[in-house]
């Protein structure tokens, strides 16, 4: 009887923060950027009930065994006006990469901040807003928004529905891009709970190239919750690479969902560096629409207190000789916890398919866990695939070997925690962008880089 007036309570209060969203769409109505547009509104009011009718995921749904929304579900959000706040330039240096010349996006509260970010704009690209892209720039917003991602998602959904800003950038046919794109998310809550709907489109015609660095920052213990939607188009022998730190306050969390769809011959890269958060969930979904596309997914999570970060990857392989590779590395200390599920398919078409995928597990503590499932789904028999996953501890006699020759237990943890990472910083082609995560990964886990250096 207990039981049942437990799942009873819960489920009125499902239906408050449902009944809350449901007011503040109503609310919103035409405030919404671009509701000029027809099929905008229509996508938005489509999404809404696919929402309603779905509401937030569970632990019932497979993709979500392992991870459950009940806290955040349960929280009383708040979605009166926006909170304003008077952010300084000097406040957001520490988290943009430094001593880079790059275009720059901020957005504090999820409201876009001119004076702090430095756009670019000519008849060969557009770094901006999505706000001043569907002014600007509508008929390609309409060829593209929502046109990616999975709106049969529910988080998805309700992003598509309620998402007002986020990050718009477009790259026409044949240009690369001259300098990388910083893009930060700022939150500033101070005591109501907070949930942030945050939308990015990248558009990368043919031939072109860009490269991306996205952070999501809290300033202070306020609670928020970022449910973010980010759509990648790369276009024929196109090549992207996008960088996602996330390094939040315990007090933050996030479902990140990413969609990239790429062309003939194109490149495109999705590297995430994972180090804090209450709950962190990355959704990634690539599918290939021409031959000879190459695609790299790379992660390295750094977790201790007790953090959770959630790694789901989806790779569809729909046409013939197209490369994956996965290589998702977790350090999990004290009583956090990761997730690695990642899947593969390759469709009965998809010959000369090389898809490759890797998870490799260090647990530091007694009460750390993860739960891992790669997984191959193949139609096709002329491929060449493969996945494995590893779970274990520092090598004792590596670290035996390493204190006879006068290192101190401590460091030597330290310099094969940070080995056992560094594989995952390969594909960063920028000097300042990789030291700055490089100094990132060494600072997480304690490392001296002047005495590493020394060592090796």
């Amino acid at each position: 009887m207990t039981g049942s007036n437990k799942s009873k309570k819960y489920k009125i209060k499902t239906l408050n923060l449902q009944e809350k969203l449901s007011q503040s769409f109503k609310d919103l109505g035409s405030r919404l950027n671009g509701s000029e547009s027809k099929s905008l509104r229509e996508l938005r009011s489509r999404s809404f009930d696919y929402f309603k009718g779905q509401g937030f995921p569970t632990n019932q749904d497979e993709e979500w065994k392992y991870t459950s929304l009940n806290k955040i579900v349960k929280r009383d959000f708040d979605f009166s006006s926006q909170v304003s706040s008077e952010i300084l330039a000097e406040d957001i240096e520490p988290f943009l990469c430094e001593g880079l010349d790059s275009y720059k996006l901020i957005f504090i509260n999820g409201v876009f901040n001119k004076s702090l970010s430095m756009l670019g704009s000519n008849e060969k690209f557009f770094v901006g807003s999505l706000k001043q892209g569907m002014k600007e720039m509508p008929d390609i917003i309409n060829a593209y928004f929502g046109k990616l991602a999975d709106t049969k998602q529910s988080l998805v959904a309700l992003n598509t529905a309620m998402a007002n800003e986020g990050a718009f950038v477009y790259v026409k046919k044949g240009v690369k891009l001259d300098k990388l794109v910083q893009i930060l998310f700022v939150n500033t809550n101070h005591e109501e709970s907070r949930m942030m709907q945050t939308r990015n489109l990248f558009v990368l015609e043919d031939f072109a190239e860009a490269q991306i660095f996205e952070r999501h920052q809290a300033f202070n213990k306020g609670y928020v919750f970022s449910n973010s939607v980010t759509e990648s188009s790369v276009g024929n022998q196109a090549h992207f690479k996008h960088f996602k730190l996330q390094n939040d306050l315990d007090s933050s969390s996030m479902v990140d969902s990413t969609f990239v769809k790429q062309g003939a011959n194109s490149s495109a890269l999705v590297d995430t560096f994972a180090f804090s958060g209450e709950l962190v969930r990355n959704n990634l979904h690539f599918e290939f629409t021409g031959m000879h596309a190459e695609a790299h997914m790379d992660a390295i999570t750094l977790l201790k207190g007790k953090s959770l970060v959630d790694h789901h990857t989806f790779v569809d392989h729909a046409v013939p000789h197209c490369q994956s590779n996965q290589l998702y590395k977790g350090i999990y200390d004290e009583k956090s916890k990761g997730v690695f599920n990642g899947k593969v398919m390759v469709r009965k078409d998809a010959q000369k398919t090389n898809a490759f995928q890797q998870n490799n597990n260090l647990l530091l503590s007694d009460f750390s866990s993860i739960d891992t499932k790669p997984q191959l789904e193949i139609f096709a028999d002329d491929v060449a695939c493969s996945h494995g996953c590893t779970i274990g501890q520092l090598d004792e006699e590596a670290l035996f070997y390493m204190q006879t020759r006068g290192i101190p237990l401590k460091e030597a943890r330290a310099f094969l925690m940070f080995a056992f990472a560094g594989d995952t910083l390969k594909n960063i082609t920028i000097p300042e962008l990789k030291t700055q995560l490089i100094n990132l990964v060494a600072r997480e886990l304690k490392v001296d880089l002047e005495l590493n250096e020394v060592i090796t």
